[in-house]
């Protein structure tokens, strides 16, 4: 059961949102997120960051220094169905 504070969590920012969204298919790149989304690459590192922190979406190879891979986890799932 998800609480309603991560619902508005993710809903108090629309770039939040935004990015969850593109990543529920499979997933993607900063780069790739950036060209959905239309925000500035700063703005999506930012986001992806803030997400990383409460556990809504994870990078699949984190050591890598280029072409970073992020996915939604199921707590980030869950978030988006009940949005």
């Amino acid at each position: 059961m998800v609480d309603i504070y991560w619902v508005a969590f993710v809903k108090r920012s629309k770039n939040r949102l935004k990015i969850l969204r593109l990543l529920i298919d499979k997933e993607k790149s900063q780069a790739e997120l950036h060209v959905g989304s239309g925000l500035y690459r700063t703005h999506v590192r930012r986001t992806l960051l803030e997400l990383e922190q409460k556990s809504l979406v994870k990078c699949l190879n984190p050591k890598d220094r280029i072409g970073k891979l992020y996915q939604v986890t199921s707590k980030g799932k869950e978030i988006l169905k009940k949005i």
